[in-house]
């Protein structure tokens, strides 16, 4: 065990363990299952910092904590009203699924998962600290120690290559680079893509 992160986790996040438990307490109504989100909260958090420490430990535990919350919820197949607190405070949507709508999500979620699972591990590891975790931009580059320009161009580079796994290798229809340039005919313009 590293001793280092140990004494961090003391120093930065252990000493935050009451306005966890009220935040906790806020969002989760069911008051046996504090205890057990409070260290499945400690858990991620421990493994996150043992990669790289975050900058702002007591954002990162809350930010945490919500998105536990969150995943809780999600992964739930009925959620009764009285399983949450303050609804507000997760900024979740919730409303009537209906069983086509759940199909279509899962697909949909299958299909991400593939894309994702497909990027190049540096740019996968980038969009899941920018777009999962909604870390800062600096923050990304300071972890991962890259630069911020770096953080850009793999989040551009994943988005890219799940649109690609979502629409083939071609872009949507209607979109620019599927539309002829100025004095190109349609004809040309297919036969251009085809040859």
């Amino acid at each position: 065990m590293d001793d280092t992160l140990d004494d961090w986790f003391i120093r930065e996040i252990l000493v935050h363990e009451a306005a966890l438990t009220r935040l906790l307490q806020r969002l989760w109504l069911h008051r046996d299952d504090i205890h057990d989100l409070r260290q499945e909260v400690y858990v991620r958090v421990y493994e996150a910092a043992g990669k790289a420490l975050p900058n702002q430990p007591k954002a990162f535990l809350f930010s945490t904590a919500r998105h536990l919350v969150t995943d809780r919820l999600r992964r739930s197949r009925v959620v009764a009203i009285d399983a949450v607190g303050d609804l507000e405070a997760l900024n979740v949507l919730i409303d009537e699924l209906t069983p086509e709508r759940r199909l279509d999500g899962r697909q949909i979620l299958k299909q991400l998962a593939e894309a994702f699972d497909g990027l190049p591990a540096r740019c996968r590891e980038v969009v899941w600290m920018r777009k999962v975790q909604e870390l800062p931009q600096k923050i990304v580059a300071e972890q991962l120690q890259i630069t911020e320009k770096t953080v850009e161009k793999q989040v551009a580079k994943g988005i890219r290559l799940i649109a690609d796994h979502f629409y083939g290798a071609r872009a949507p229809e209607g979109s620019a680079s599927s539309r002829p340039t100025p004095g190109q005919s349609e004809s040309s313009h297919g036969q251009q893509q085809t040859d």
